[in-house]
């Protein structure tokens, strides 16, 4: 949900922006008169308390969006790379995500029939959760393909990291199809 309402403010943030970049523009290129920007101001100045406040309002939102944003970009900057960090009694250890994904893929691989993988992996209380999406062949049986598949990157991941697997998901995206062979008459 907060990536969200991230998304939403740094559209709105990018949109204002880009408001002002072409006022900007136009200023700067002479597409308003110094007459007309001089009333303007003025007239701003002398209506008083409506128009104050709408960009008071305004810049004040402007204001607490940036504050987000510049949040946003420092705490993404502070998590660069995510690990999951067990203790034992020699000490810690961290094993790096992209290390559980190379397990992962290297165990589902070694299963006939699947053609391409991809994984996402998240961490839960639980243990890890992984989902894979494969392509197969289309000339093993999908149930127990992807059974052994569940099987064997548990086992595996289990085995070389020592961190539980909470669930193993599977989603088959495609059956490649086979290779036709035309014979060549000559």
């Amino acid at each position: 949900m907060s990536r969200i309402v991230d998304r939403l403010l740094l559209f709105l943030y990018s949109l204002v922006a880009g408001i002002i970049a072409v006022i900007a523009i136009i200023f700067s290129a002479g597409g308003f008169k110094e007459n007309d920007a001089a009333s303007f101001i003025s007239e701003w100045y002398e209506t008083g308390s409506m128009v104050n406040l709408t960009i008071l309002i305004g810049a004040i939102v402007m204001l607490l969006i940036s504050v987000r944003l510049f949040y946003v970009s420092i705490r993404v900057a502070g998590t660069a790379s995510s690990s999951i960090d067990q203790r034992n009694d020699f000490g810690d250890i961290r094993i790096s995500m992209d290390t559980v994904e190379s397990l992962v893929l290297k165990a589902a691989g070694r299963q006939r029939g699947v053609k391409d993988l991809k994984t996402r992996i998240t961490a839960a209380e639980a243990g890890l959760e992984i989902a894979i999406r494969a392509v197969v062949d289309g000339e093993t049986s999908i149930p127990l393909l992807t059974e052994d598949i569940q099987k064997s990157v548990k086992d595996h991941v289990e085995e070389i990291t020592g961190i539980p697997v909470a669930a193993v998901s599977v989603y088959v995206a495609n059956v490649v199809p086979s290779p036709s062979f035309k014979s060549r008459v000559e």
